[in-house]
Formats: structure tokens, sequence, C-alpha cells
């Protein structure tokens, strides 16, 4: 969608993957006042531009969901991810944006 060769998933499969109990972690890579203003709840923060000094911190099981407002910078985290052979990470098409208007909640 972006120019970026990466796995994305909507909200609606997402909903799906977490009602089947599919083991899910989502990580918010937006600025900590885009953050102030409203999260997925359980999501860790990971703001992109300190994402490269927090790889460690991407599990390596499971499946990943990286978001942003829209999916820009989201994108462009999981094409770094995936440039480290992260294969279990996801960006999430639309972003909180989508999420929202997929009526589901924020914190």
């Amino acid at each position: 969608m972006f120019g970026f060769n990466v796995k994305e998933v909507d909200v609606a499969a997402l909903k799906v993957m977490v009602e089947q109990g599919t083991e899910v972690r989502m990580i918010d890579v937006r600025t900590p006042a885009e953050v102030a203003a409203g999260a997925i709840p359980g999501a860790a923060h990971i703001p992109l531009h300190l994402l490269p000094s927090a790889v460690d911190q991407i599990p390596e099981e499971g499946t990943v969901i990286i978001y942003c407002r829209t999916g820009a910078r989201s994108a462009q985290a999981c094409a770094y991810l995936q440039s480290l052979g992260k294969e279990n990470v996801y960006n999430l098409r639309g972003g909180i944006i989508a999420w929202v208007q997929g009526g589901l909640s924020v914190a």
C-alpha cells in the first residue's frame, strides 16, 4: 500500500484472530503525544525513531501487529523488522483510525 512489501492485516481480520485465540502482540510506533490521546488497550509503545534500539523487545513467537495513526509509519517499521528477519510482524492497515472506525475501543 505504501510502497513497502510488508504483510498487512485489517481490523476485521485482527478481530477474527483475537476471537480464535491467536497470540497477538500489539506495538504502537506513534509519538508519546499521539499515544497520550488514545491507544489500543494492552499495546506496547515503541516510537518509530527508537525501534532500532528496541528490536530485542519484538517477540520472536506469536503474531506481532505494528500500528500507527494511518498505517504509513507502521509499514516502515514492518519493512525494517522484516529486513532483520522478523517474519511474524504485520502492519495494521489503516492504523488506529481504522481501529476506531471499526468500533473498537481505545484507552
